[in-house]
């Protein structure tokens, strides 16, 4: 007997998201089944390209509909009423902030070693180094070329392995210039970069802010929706309690936290081995986790190929650094936070109270697959 996609939806029904504590059905995340000539198409509500999580319930997926003779036609699919819309920015699926209390704790490094990262996943990222008095990330990832102009004087960025990067020192006519620039001016130079420039199809734009809070982190809180937020720390008191500041103003204004990634953690002795924290104790980050039940996503111990001033490039490219795997770790970790983040958006709008509400096909004003 042939097999239906009322088979498929029970098959699927197996299968329970791992953070959400529920079947992928009940809780929204399969938008719509159909079976023709012995190919079973299924559309899921993901929107975080290559992310261990999502790319795991993909091949769940698949070996579910393989089990019943099927060939599996998996699809992604997320609608624009469930809040994945971007205005100013329609093309990029995921937009992600990294950010820091005070500055010297690794923040534009973590950046740009996140945006290299990903796209080593083979995901389309964009890097917008928005640290306007401070443009580090050329230092980190060196472009391939000027940005380009549109006749309609948008800029294209430049790519560095991949990496679509736009930075305020691209605007500078000498690398040594200060960007002396007041409040309304970083407004403008914020909204230059969302409004004038050409970033294409993205999976994730990563957005470096200066540290602190302030008028740039300000301005891109209230142009357009942030996935999430990334916050670096070092392990001293006085970061911890600038990390507490920047946890609050992104809650007062809703925008999820994703996790605090704990920088020169350790200092491991070139000559004996000995691992020590020297910054800081460890109870101390413990404890401002606790308080706000952030997520430690992640250590890096101090080392010369993640320096500080970021001039030994994206150490997570290179496989002969011994601390290559952690940020890769780390990476990889924050993207399965982003993914919890848009599977709870999901099952959060769609009620899984009715059997047939959840089988009904959403009616998707975009497919950010396309």
């Amino acid at each position: 007997m042939s097999q239906t996609s009322d088979d498929v939806y029970d098959a699927l029904r197996a299968i329970e998201d791992p953070e959400l504590g529920d079947d992928i059905v009940s809780l929204g995340l399969v938008n719509d089944v159909s079976v023709e000539d012995d190919t079973a198409t299924v559309s899921v509500a993901l929107n975080t390209p290559f992310a261990p999580s999502e790319l795991d319930l993909g091949t769940e997926i698949r070996d579910a509909i393989d089990e019943l003779g099927l060939e599996p036609d998996l699809r992604a699919r997320v609608s624009a009423d469930i809040g994945f819309d971007n205005e100013l920015l329609p093309r990029v699926k995921n937009v992600i902030a990294v950010s820091s209390g005070k500055g010297g704790v690794g923040k534009t490094t973590v950046a740009a070693n996140l945006a290299a990262g990903l796209e080593k996943m083979g995901a389309m990222v964009g890097l917008l180094d928005a640290d306007i008095h401070g443009p580090n990330v050329p230092r980190i990832l060196p472009v391939e070329s000027d940005p380009g102009v549109t006749p309609d004087d948008n800029l294209v960025p430049p790519r560095s392995d991949g990496v679509r990067v736009i930075s305020t020192g691209f605007l500078l006519e000498d690398d040594d210039d200060p960007a002396m620039l007041r409040g309304p001016m970083v407004n403008k130079f914020m909204m230059k970069f969302f409004e004038g420039v050409e970033w294409g199809r993205l999976d994730y734009l990563v957005v470096d802010l200066p540290p602190g809070t302030g008028d740039a982190t300000l301005n891109l809180l209230q142009a357009m929706p942030v996935t999430g937020t990334v916050i670096v720390t070092t392990p001293q008191d006085m970061a911890l309690d600038d990390t507490r500041k920047g946890i609050g103003m992104y809650r007062e204004h809703n925008t999820p936290v994703l996790g605090v990634v704990e920088n020169m953690s350790t200092f491991v002795c070139p000559s004996c081995g000995d691992e020590h924290r020297l910054l800081g104790d460890e109870s101390a980050i413990e404890a401002t986790l606790e308080d706000f039940s952030v997520p430690l996503v992640g250590s890096l111990p101090m080392h010369p190929d993640f320096g500080t001033d970021g001039s030994d490039g994206a150490v997570v490219k290179d496989e002969a650094s011994p601390i290559s795997g952690q940020v890769e770790a780390i990476v990889e970790a924050i993207a399965d936070r982003i993914s919890v983040v848009n599977r709870t958006k999901v099952a959060k709008h769609r009620s899984d109270d009715d059997a047939d509400e959840a089988k009904s096909p959403i009616k998707s004003e975009y497919d950010v697959f396309d």
